[in-house]
């Protein structure tokens, strides 16, 4: 076993004791035996990762847990966010979460649980609108972020989410909707899962994206 994987096998370890301590297993309605059950399998997809940097002020990290929307609902999921003690809120109106789905082109697993993989926050893309900066990952091979994932993220990183570096979520749209999800600071300094307009740029908002998807 190489260093890389021994350090992935110890994170993914952390992550899934991190989601056990903020309540999920509760929020799924199962006991924490029957959600370790759902999402330990992913352990032996974590030797398939290449190593990779872990980098929180680049906005780069190897992996992260994501736990899928039919498990625990997402504005759920986005209120046991706890960042600098402000808990996370979900401010969709008039929509929910539950109202966006993934854009053509990109495929989520179905399973309960699975690994976002090569995450990068978006730092190139700040003050790119949205609708652009889906064109640059499409061109780099890259894939957007749903909503799910972007939660995922800030749960195991609450400090992935910076003042000046928040992140948009290309990969979630409401069907003929010009409404892009994305989390950031709000003026409480709370996680906020908000959204903005496709075609607005913000010199704070980037667009996140990744490199695979792994169940």
């Amino acid at each position: 076993m190489n260093t890389n994987t021994a350090e992935y096998l110890e994170e993914f370890d952390l992550q899934l004791e991190r989601l056990i301590s903020l309540g999920y297993p509760k929020a799924a309605k199962l006991s924490d035996h029957e959600f370790v059950n759902n999402v330990s399998p992913l352990r032996d997809k974590v030797k398939e990762i290449n190593p990779f940097e872990k980098n929180i002020e680049d906005g780069r990290l190897p992996f992260v847990i994501v736990i899928n929307n039919n498990l625990v609902a997402s504005d759920i999921a986005m209120s046991l966010i706890v960042r600098e003690g402000k808990q996370g809120i979900t401010k969709l109106f008039p929509l929910e979460p539950s109202d966006f789905l993934p854009i053509d082109g990109v495929k989520i697993p179905k399973k309960q649980a699975y690994l976002l993989v090569d995450i990068d926050r978006g730092k190139e893309s700040l003050n790119i609108p949205p609708s652009e900066a889906l064109k640059m990952i499409v061109e780099e091979k890259r894939l957007p972020l749903t909503i799910e994932e972007g939660i995922a993220i800030v749960t195991q990183y609450p400090n992935y989410l910076m003042k000046n570096n928040c992140f948009s979520l290309l990969a979630s749209r409401h069907l003929g909707d010009k409404r892009v999800p994305a989390i950031w600071i709000n003026s409480d300094k709370r996680p906020n899962l908000g959204w903005c307009w496709n075609g607005n740029p913000h010199t704070w908002l980037g667009s996140a994206s990744c490199g695979s998807r792994l169940a």
